[in-house]
């Protein structure tokens, strides 16, 4: 290494990226080989290639890269035992590693995340390491879960937000202001057999603070859960928003083209004008939307699990603050009527949920009347409005 690079502080320097980790696999004389790298990456979709970056004085890549073809398994966050076994020397490191062959025969290690086989492509030099070229042939996701990670020297793994909010000070502060109109939200609850909720805008979370819940309808999610603000979802809460906030809001929904843009802008309009917003669906299609929001919080929140709660959200639209028709009836999902801005707190409002189906017109404009009642009688300077 140059004389001007401090070879210490420059492994300190990176070590502040993380990585993946591998196992890269590969059978040779008729008995499984392999080594842990944290260099995997791909290079090419077209045609498929990736890489590994194996030191020039590794014992491991000096069997393996005598094989067919090799492996890349990428390790699951509950398998740092096994990459710890991996990464010792010797012959006998895959005794009692369960393992089945891929299609080319290198070892697909049990439980990883993915594997991607390849034939070797090219090895290059690259100062003390190997730049290693695979030719991808097979590949597959064998879970769905977080991956182990390397960082600073340690292993680890990807904490993504959960939809239980954390107790930061802004939320302990809404929900402390929620107690200050529990009462008259369990009132409102009783008053029309719904489940009645206060729920603050944290970050670009809705977060339940509050719940009084008196419909002969579960409740789907307990106190304290976060509900992605995708649009349409969330247009209370810009009601009163800066230009700059509306659009970063706009921007979350998953498609950004000009004629959806206008669609959410509209129904922006209509919830300024009418002081509420209103999901009309059935309890079919909310079903389906909660399931794969507890689908996503299984997941551990992966963002490609994300991606999909973001598509079926923004599928809602249709369904969203519609024109209602007298005569007509409604089944009616949620409704949010945003509360009275207050100095120092986050956003709020308050939401029906667990409401009959086939409600008439008049019924509807009943709740709404409701939510509007609790929310011009929200104190406001620590006193609640008569």
């Amino acid at each position: 290494m140059s004389t001007d690079i401090d070879p210490g502080l420059f492994r300190e320097a990176l070590g502040h990226y993380p990585t993946g980790v591998a196992v890269v696999t590969a059978v040779v004389g008729g008995a499984p080989a392999g080594m842990v790298v944290g260099t995997f990456s791909s290079v090419s979709l077209d045609p498929p290639l990736v890489a590994f970056f194996p030191m020039k004085g590794s014992g491991s890549f000096a069997v393996i890269r005598n094989a067919a073809s090799f492996c890349i398994n990428v390790l699951a966050s509950d398998q740092e035992a096994l990459c710890r076994t991996l990464a010792t020397g010797g012959a006998t490191k895959f005794d009692g590693v369960s393992w089945r062959p891929a299609p080319l025969g290198s070892p697909i290690l049990d439980d990883a995340v993915t594997w991607v086989e390849c034939t070797f492509e090219e090895t290059r030099e690259a100062g003390d390491h190997y730049i290693v070229l695979g030719r991808v042939r097979e590949f597959a996701v064998e879970r769905s879960t977080l991956p182990l990670l390397f960082f600073q020297g340690g292993y680890g793994r990807f904490t993504p937000g959960s939809f239980v909010a954390a107790p930061d000070p802004e939320l302990i502060q809404a929900a402390q202001f929620a107690q200050s109109i529990r009462r008259r939200v369990e009132k409102l609850s009783i008053e029309f057999d719904v489940n009645c909720s206060v729920l603050a805008k944290i970050g670009w979370d809705a977060v339940q603070v509050l719940a009084a819940n008196r419909s002969p309808h579960a409740e789907p999610f307990p106190l304290g859960h976060r509900q992605p603000l995708v649009p349409p979802f969330g247009a209370v809460f810009m009601a009163h928003a800066s230009d700059d906030d509306v659009d970063a809001w706009i921007r979350r929904a998953p498609d950004d083209s000009p004629e959806r843009r206008a669609l959410n802008e509209a129904i922006l309009e209509k919830v300024r004008e009418r002081g509420y917003s209103l999901l009309t669906a059935s309890p079919q299609v909310m079903q389906r939307h909660d399931a794969l929001l507890a689908a996503f919080e299984q997941s551990e929140r992966l963002p490609r699990q994300e991606r999909v709660v973001r598509q079926a959200t923004s599928d809602l639209t249709e369904h969203f603050t519609p024109d209602l028709v007298r005569g007509e009836t409604y089944d009616i999902a949620t409704i949010v009527v945003l509360l009275p801005l207050v100095e120092g707190l986050p956003p709020m409002a308050i939401r029906m949920t667990g409401l009959p189906q086939n409600a008439s017109t008049e019924r509807i404009e009943s709740w709404i009347g409701g939510l509007k009642r609790v929310a011009e009688a929200t104190p406001v300077g620590g006193k609640a409005r008569a």
